[in-house]
């Protein structure tokens, strides 16, 4: 778990910001839910044989006994509380939400055990269109982001039937071949065999080439829904790669699932996944329901910007426009007047609170990039005036009342704009 400091901030927001756009534009509406939930709602929802419910949880038991769970992922809690608050019943839920999830793995580049995701969810959905539209609101989101190297592979679950059939075929021919297995894809074997395609060792992967393969497996409606999905994507130009192994590593998904990796992230390449889960709003104790969504890791993105942008280096806040200077308690009080009236007129103004001297009040000021600084001493205070000082210019100091200042500042901030 890591701390996110100043200089970094700036574009975890812009992120943000420009995910929120997208979203508004798609009439996608915000949803929060608690950090910490019952362990049995993951358990029932992601499923008790996969790695994120077996071994990565942060459970514990409450005062009252109760066993609870730091949220290791989203859609688990969003369900829940559609369910809880009767929001199924009012038609189909255009959803997102964004924040910390938690989970106990092993740290590395762009992974950590409490990282960010931002996820979108569809509820109440059954089209093969939706299926493509939530997967071009990703893609138009990483986009406008400026994201270079992303591909976009998808896969069929195909229905539980599908899934039951292939699973059987498959259980059969791993353990033909199970002395040439990794140890984890051994045991996956019983619990979760699905769960062996996405192996990410290399042996494990060269003897899946023959393993039999789950699009065989799917009924002509399955064939058929998912050549849908293929079909609308192609429409909007959005290009593809057809991944057989692609399972995703929760229980729920069904139908359509898909990842968008970035050739820049190494072996976690995986920059936004999701897919279609039609069954789980019911799993949870809904109404049938189907659904379908994505999330995206905040980490992974922060880092594949910032390598895009040479972003290595600290990325600077914003600057102030106005940096205040004063020495003494009068001159103080005033100095918080200016600042507080200065910020009600749009403008970004920064005290020193020192109380240093004023040669080291102007170094600073100097360095905090502001063009225009205040000065304010006893005198000063005492008439209800400051001192404007041009820190990146030529014009001459200047003693003004307080308004008049600030209305200064926010004409030769705007003057530029005005400019044809």
């Amino acid at each position: 778990m890591v701390d996110l400091l100043p200089e970094r901030t700036p574009l975890w927001q812009r992120i943000e910001a420009t995910a929120r756009e997208h979203f508004r534009r798609a009439a996608i509406h915000e949803i929060r839910t608690p950090l910490l939930e019952a362990t049995e709602l993951f358990a029932r929802g992601i499923g008790e044989a996969t790695d994120v419910v077996g071994k990565e949880m942060y459970s514990f038991l409450d005062r009252g006994e109760r066993s609870c769970t730091l949220r290791p992922e989203g859609t688990a809690s969003v369900v829940r509380a559609a369910i809880q608050h009767g929001l199924l019943a009012q038609g189909p839920q255009r959803l997102w939400y964004g924040g910390p999830m938690f989970r106990y793995e092993r740290p590395q580049a762009g992974r950590q055990r409490q990282f960010h995701q931002i996820g979108l969810e569809l509820l109440g959905v059954a089209d093969a269109a939706s299926d493509a539209e939530v997967i071009a609101i990703a893609w138009d989101l990483l986009s406008d982001l400026g994201l270079e190297g992303l591909e976009l592979e998808i896969n069929s679950l195909g229905t539980p039937e599908d899934r039951a059939r292939y699973r059987a075929e498959l259980v059969a021919w791993l353990e033909a071949h199970r002395e040439r297995l990794d140890p984890d894809s051994q045991q996956r074997i019983a619990s979760n065999p699905l769960r062996v395609l996405d192996s990410k060792h290399p042996d494990t992967q060269a003897l899946l080439a023959g393993a039999p393969n789950l699009h065989d497996a799917l009924s002509p409606a399955s064939h058929e829904r998912f050549a849908q999905v293929r079909l609308a994507l192609e429409a909007l130009a959005i290009p593809y790669r057809l991944n057989p192994r692609l399972v995703r590593g929760l229980d729920y998904y069904g139908h359509t699932a898909f990842e968008i990796t970035s050739d820049q992230l190494g072996a976690q390449a995986t920059v936004c996944g999701g897919g279609r889960y039609d069954g789980l709003v019911q799993q949870l104790g809904g109404p049938a329901t189907p659904a379908v969504g994505w999330a995206l890791g905040m980490e992974r993105l922060v880092l594949l910007i910032s390598q895009q942008e040479a972003a290595d280096a600290p990325q600077a806040s914003a600057s102030p426009d106005l940096y205040v200077i004063s020495r003494g308690e009068t001159a103080e009080r005033v100095a918080l007047l200016l600042c507080r009236q200065a910020r009600r007129e749009g403008l970004i103004a920064e005290r020193d609170a020192s109380g240093a001297a004023f040669a080291k009040q102007f170094k600073r000021a100097d360095r905090s990039g502001a063009p225009w600084a205040a000065v304010i001493g006893e005198e000063e205070a005492s008439g209800g005036v400051a001192k404007l000082k041009d820190l990146r210019g030529e014009q001459s100091e200047q003693r003004l009342p307080l308004a008049q200042l600030v209305a200064l500042v926010s004409k030769s901030l705007a003057a530029p704009a005005r400019q044809p």
